[in-house]
């Protein structure tokens, strides 16, 4: 059984996390971002699965609250840093395709 307790620690370890995350991510440490991503996964897993079942009172409700705010932020910190990084990985993927395929079709081989 689940208490209001649960979730708010969970929460609490959710904003942990993507604070680090937003460390790493401001560090270019992209190595150590999926293992922060994943342990994120987890969490929302076991919040999906208990907070169903527990009402939160007032004021763990306002700390749930408070930390769901520092979490998007947190969040938009990160997608703010990785998405360019992915789009220029994405870029750069593309042109070496295009630049594979041409040397294939022209019989230059790598």
């Amino acid at each position: 059984m689940a208490y209001p307790r649960d979730i708010v620690h969970c929460y609490g370890q959710l904003a942990s996390t993507m604070a680090q995350m937003v460390v790493l991510a401001q560090a270019r440490d992209w190595g150590a971002l999926p293992a922060a991503q994943a342990q994120c996964a987890a969490i929302v897993d076991r919040l999906r699965a208990i907070e169903p079942t527990v009402v939160l009172g007032p004021a763990d409700a306002a700390e749930a609250q408070r930390l769901i705010i520092c979490i998007q932020s947190d969040q938009a910190i990160v997608n703010g840093i990785v998405k360019p990084q992915l789009e220029r990985l994405v870029e750069k993927m593309s042109v070496l395709q295009q630049r594979k395929s041409l040397d294939k079709a022209y019989g230059k081989a790598h």
